[in-house]
């Protein structure tokens, strides 16, 4: 037997609350949804990671109502998260609310503190020194703790899980920080077009695992490229994938239009239509924005 709910009981709200509660109902045994009741934090990051890129992606298309919907998503996997966390008596939503705002305090002395009239510079190694400061604090609450030692290495900070490109380039930001980086991107452009032939050479030797490993080499070098030009290789890499998309979308319309009667369109043709859109875009033409797949 279904339980009776009350009208305020289901009704939507702007209170972050109530959407605490909401989370805590879905959770909640016997009564609860099941699929929500059986995940754990790690069956959930993947989805996690997947509403960040949702954001990214309405953000990127300037689509401003989509944009909501999405951030309201990735909030619901805070929710999630600290809800699990709540359960095993970890923490809940407030501590993470409260932890982010005494970092945020903590991190601009400048704002909030007796720190005023700084140069961006200024900011910028204020809150690199502080960052060393909550390094060093949490290192030492772990030891107070008895957890297990972290290696301290300069790069082991920086998640497995970012994505490629992007921990690509959190790595060479720290190497950069002892020296260990090319001045000129001239230089990585040179190790571009060698890593380019490394991969011929692979190729050539029939070795499909050397081809992988010297296509992760390109990548690694391409993300030290934009890197040393101030390109966000993964934003650069969504623009491109998005001019993919919009420029395919010419030619399925190209050869929808064509005669029923006509054979198939050969790789020239396919050419063609390619060149096509890239002139309309040339030209400021807008094609077919790109939607959600």
């Amino acid at each position: 037997m279904k339980r009776a709910m009350n009208a305020d009981a289901i009704a939507p709200s702007r209170d972050i609350t109530r959407l605490i509660e909401i989370m805590t109902a879905l959770r909640t045994p016997k009564t609860g949804c099941p699929w929500d009741i059986g995940q754990t934090f790690s069956t959930i990051v993947p989805y996690t990671i997947e509403e960040a890129y949702e954001v990214a992606d309405a953000v990127e298309r300037g689509d401003l109502p989509d944009l909501k919907d999405e951030l309201g998503d990735l909030l619901l996997q805070v929710v999630f998260h600290a809800q699990m966390a709540r359960e095993q008596k970890a923490f809940d939503f407030g501590d993470v609310v409260e932890a982010i705002t005494t970092k945020l305090i903590r991190r601009h002395p400048h704002v909030f503190g007796e720190a005023r009239d700084l140069t961006p510079d200024e900011v910028k190694a204020l809150w690199g020194k502080i960052k060393l400061e909550e390094k060093q604090a949490r290192s030492a609450a772990r030891a107070d703790a008895g957890a297990p030692e972290k290696a301290a290495g300069l790069l082991d900070d920086i998640p497995a899980a970012l994505p490629g490109l992007t921990r690509a380039v959190k790595l060479q930001q720290k190497a950069a920080k002892i020296g260990f980086d090319w001045n000129d991107p001239h230089a990585v452009l040179a190790k571009i077009r060698e890593e380019t032939d490394e991969i011929e050479a692979a190729l050539d030797a029939g070795s499909k695992d050397d081809v992988a490993g010297e296509i992760g080499d390109l990548l690694f070098a391409l993300a030290n490229l934009a890197r040393h030009v101030e390109a966000d290789p993964e934003a650069a890499l969504r623009r491109t994938n998005a001019k993919f998309v919009r420029r395919f979308r010419h030619i399925e319309a190209r050869l929808a239009a064509r005669p029923a009667d006509t054979g198939a369109a050969g790789l020239a043709e396919l050419d063609a239509y390619w060149d096509e859109a890239k002139a309309i875009e040339r030209d400021q033409i807008p094609l077919p924005p790109v939607g959600r797949g």
